[in-house]
């Protein structure tokens, strides 16, 4: 099979590699339909963690090719929706709803899902089955809720948006936008968007911002407090994982508001005397996604949500190192990847 491989910052190449086999009796075998690039993969792209010829990609949808002996849930044929964590689903972290701290989790990254076949370890409990074969329009938001879509919503959700409150998102990717659709459809009254590029802006108000700031560290929370009164915001949603980023949520969260943080946390330390004087509830990290994909599925399924918009390049397989250049220089927001 054909899958991306990262031989070093900078260095993607798609690569002949051995197609996956059922190892587990509980795996499964996925013929992929589409892939996409990570925002998160960019920080061993650009240098920030260490790559030595690593498999990429944790996001994926597809057909279920081959079942262990095990599987009962999902069957030969199927379309499927996965996280990046795959995880049993039954043991009490998962049934608590955070699959991502499964006690036997797989890190989908690991195996990489950038390639025309995946094996899925715990597939009962890590796929999600659509209600039938999906139509062609609707695959890249089916491809969103595998990760982006689903830790946008967790967010919005640990941020506790809601009726009545004012959200702000801290960060204009993918994550970010698709916490403005959760949070509108969480039925959030105010949804702030911190955002400096005209065509996400366009698109944060499509999903549902009702305000721009464009002013970022503490300017952008100076901005947001005169728009709240001098309160802040009920939630704040931090989706970029920077030290920066993280402190301009804490800081524009009124006392007793909620920070959902989802970012991919680099070098990030929050002062103690900081957050012990700003009455707030932090609460991320890894997003459970399993928890929400029968729901999110639905969603989509339904045309309640389009959440594939925020893929604005589409590529083969075979020109993946093209979308990796085209996220980095900021070219595109999101990258699809066909086969």
């Amino acid at each position: 099979m054909r899958q991306v491989v990262m031989h070093g910052p900078g260095d993607v190449r798609v690569e002949n590699r051995e197609d996956p086999k059922i190892t587990e009796p509980t795996d499964a075998i996925l013929r992929l339909t589409a892939t996409c690039i990570c925002g998160s993969d960019l920080w061993p792209y650009r240098g920030a963690e260490p790559v030595d010829h690593q498999v990429m990609g944790h996001e994926y949808v597809g057909v279920v090719e081959e079942i262990g002996a095990d599987v009962r849930t999902i069957k030969v044929g199927d379309f499927v929706v996965g996280s990046f964590w795959a995880s049993d689903n039954t043991c009490e972290i998962c049934l608590a709803g955070y699959q991502a701290y499964c006690t036997h989790r797989v890190m989908m990254g690991t195996l990489g899902t950038q390639s025309e076949l995946a094996r899925i370890p715990l597939a009962d409990g890590t796929l999600v089955a659509t209600p039938g074969m999906p139509e062609p329009d609707l695959i890249p938001s089916l491809m969103a809720a595998s990760d982006v879509l689903g830790t946008g919503w967790f967010a919005a959700v640990a941020a506790e948006a809601g009726p009545g409150k004012t959200v702000a998102v801290v960060g204009d990717g993918a994550v970010g936008l698709l916490a403005i659709l959760a949070a509108h459809e969480l039925r959030a009254e105010r949804i702030i968007a911190f955002s400096r590029h005209a065509d996400r802006q366009a698109l944060a108000r499509e999903f549902g911002a009702t305000d721009i700031v464009e002013e970022r560290g503490e300017a952008g929370v100076a901005r947001l407090k005169e728009l709240t009164d001098g309160l802040g915001a009920h939630s704040v949603i931090e989706a970029v994982g920077t030290q920066e980023a993280m402190m301009q949520a804490i800081h524009s969260t009124r006392p007793g508001g909620h920070v959902g943080f989802v970012g991919v946390s680099h070098d990030i330390a929050v002062p103690g005397d900081e957050l012990f004087m700003a009455g707030v509830h932090l609460h991320g990290g890894p997003a459970p996604v399993r928890r929400f994909l029968p729901e999110l599925i639905q969603l989509i399924w339904d045309r309640t949500i389009d959440p594939g918009k925020v893929f604005d390049l589409t590529l083969p397989l075979e020109r993946a190192a093209e979308g990796y250049r085209a996220m980095d220089q900021r070219t595109a927001t999101k990258v699809l990847l066909t086969l």
